[in-house]
């Protein structure tokens, strides 16, 4: 039995049964990405001054993954268009460097993932910041005031853990610093046993890493980029496939692969596009 429309357009919808199923599918996506964005606004702007982080995130290694997306956009529509054409190599080539590019995406996103696991936090209570400012001094630790909860944020990139039921100690990791980080003149902050101090678990509201269990905005960074993470391994596995066994198709009907290297740059579109949405909500703001 020979499904029809497969090859050529509904007279209703002017579309094939793959791109149309592809946009219906979108049109589900946008709802799910959607709610997710306007949950992150409402809350950012419903946060109270000074609970909300900032520059937490690298900006060059976000900036590089979003043109790395735009350049994969780039060169799907170019192995579309090499189908089209009859261009068999040209096509392989231009799917093969879109997948590539989705690697790199993912590479670098776990890149990032890992500098959370690296970074800490901790919110001194207000009463107590004193016993630690010279130690935070000596490494050069982001002290921020939170007067509506009454505690100092303290963040760094050195190691801590917990050293018994009432005590947490931290040591600077050697030569380990932010992306784009400089150290102050005359400052010695390359880490080392003689910068480790020990805090009181009594003089905290919180410790821990920049997990999702640190605060909504971690909570939210993890749930959005996780999503779209997954959605990018999908794209990777589609095309994996039409680069491989899928290309056989070729063979027996060039269209019908062409067509469905269309919709799934539709799809790979799509996902760039969020991705677009994220950097500056995320990153920028």
């Amino acid at each position: 039995m020979e499904i029809p429309y497969t090859l050529t357009a509904r007279p209703d919808t002017g579309l094939y049964n793959g791109k149309l199923g592809i946009w219906l599918f979108l049109a589900s996506e946008v709802m799910l990405f959607g709610a997710l964005f306007t949950s992150y606004l409402f809350m950012r702007l419903g946060a109270e001054d000074g609970t909300w982080p900032a520059h937490v995130l690298s900006i060059p290694l976000g900036l590089t993954n979003t043109l790395i997306l735009i350049i994969s956009s780039i060169t799907m529509v170019y192995a579309w268009v090499a189908l089209k054409e009859r261009k068999f190599n040209q096509y392989r080539l231009f799917l093969g460097i879109t997948i590539v590019c989705g690697l790199v995406f993912l590479s670098i996103k776990g890149i990032e993932y890992k500098t959370k696991y690296d970074h800490w936090g901790f919110k001194i209570k207000e009463e107590s910041i004193g016993k630690y400012q010279d130690a935070l001094n000596k490494i050069d630790a982001q002290v921020v005031p939170i007067p509506t909860q009454h505690v100092y944020e303290v963040t760094g990139d050195r190691e801590w853990k917990e050293e018994t039921a009432d005590t947490y100690v931290f040591t600077p990791i050697k030569n380990f610093h932010p992306v784009g980080y400089k150290a102050p003149e005359g400052t010695d902050v390359a880490g080392g046993e003689e910068q480790t101090f020990t805090l009181n678990k009594a003089d905290i509201e919180y410790a821990g890493n920049f997990l999702p269990a640190y605060g909504t905005y971690f909570a939210i960074y993890f749930t959005v980029t996780g999503l779209h993470a997954l959605h990018i391994i999908g794209g990777i596995v589609v095309m994996t496939y039409f680069l491989t066994i899928g290309s056989s198709l070729y063979k027996r009907n060039p269209e019908q692969l062409s067509n469905r290297i269309e919709v799934t740059g539709i799809f790979w579109h799509f996902v760039d596009l969020v991705w677009i949405t994220v950097f500056p909500i995320l990153y920028l703001t």
